[in-house]
């Protein structure tokens, strides 16, 4: 099938799930968007979380997309019961796939989980991790500092590895064998992140495990595209940030200079109640 896959996410960070995509999946059109406008979502309530999981959803259905990639750790912690129940396309988020990958890795059970305030205090990683692994112990630490300086650029930077030497500390002591990258910009500081836990330590990138079982999702429903990609990826943002092309860049892994901004409270006051077929009407906005 032809139709375009759409991704959301609060702001830049889902562009590290988006190159996984396209790596494993290159035949497949993705439409990209990034709610600038509003970021952070990880300081947010969870009834707040899910209005905007859902407004991000309408914009992208608009698209006529197959299936619809939550690309941030924090929505797929609070919103994705809501869209799961009110979406006719297919729904993956980044928190099943990776703590998957975790339970299947870990060789002591103590797996950790690093992720915004949000992600950490919602436990959705730990209720995901022993629901497949009833003997786990699960140790979350919400790093908020990590995700500025990433998008700073200073990925082993003095100032980042003494930030991740002050909220590591508790996975180095209670051993953990498995750590989980719990917010999409963390896979940046994926080496840097290593080097302070050991070699020892396995650590799962959700965005890679996400693209993974977004193409068995496809599989199974008869949704894969077979054929040459129909269109070029598209990309849009409620907002440009200073530097957001460099950012975006550095996330993507090659040049990002195709950006859209959309008037994104103009969509909002425009739509129409039942104007999009795929999104039933029980959503409250």
């Amino acid at each position: 099938m032809k139709k375009p896959i759409g991704i959301f996410d609060s702001g830049i960070g889902g562009l590290t799930v988006v190159k996984q995509l396209m790596h494993l999946l290159p035949n497949e059109q993705l439409i990209y968007f990034g709610d600038t406008a509003r970021i952070p979502y990880g300081t947010k309530s969870k009834r707040l979380i899910e209005r905007y999981a859902v407004e991000d959803a309408k914009f992208l259905l608009q698209y006529d997309i197959k299936a619809l990639v939550v690309a941030c750790n924090t929505a797929s912690s609070l919103a994705m019961d809501v869209l799961l129940n009110s979406l006719d396309v297919p729904v993956i988020g980044v928190v099943i796939p990776g703590a998957e990958a975790a339970v299947k890795l870990t060789c002591n059970n103590k797996i950790g989980v690093i992720g915004t305030i949000a992600t950490i205090n919602s436990k959705s990683y730990t209720l995901q991790i022993q629901k497949r692994l009833s003997e786990a112990q699960v140790f979350g630490q919400a790093c908020p500092l990590l995700v500025p300086l990433v998008e700073e650029g200073w990925l082993d930077d003095e100032v980042t590895i003494l930030t991740l030497k002050k909220y590591l500390p508790e996975m180095i002591k209670e051993q953990v064998d498995t750590l989980i990258l719990g917010c999409t910009h963390y896979p940046l500081l994926e080496k840097t992140i290593q080097k302070i836990m050991g070699d020892h330590v396995r650590l799962i990138d959700s965005g890679k495990e996400t693209a993974k079982a977004v193409k068995q999702v496809l599989i199974e429903n008869n949704l894969i595209n077979r054929s040459d990609k129909p269109g070029p990826d598209k990309f849009f943002v409620s907002d440009i940030p200073m530097k957001f092309e460099e950012i975006g860049s550095r996330f993507l892994g090659k040049t990002l200079d195709n950006v859209e901004r959309v008037d994104f409270e103009r969509f909002l006051v425009k739509l129409e109640p039942g104007r999009m077929n795929n999104l039933r009407s029980n959503i409250e906005v």
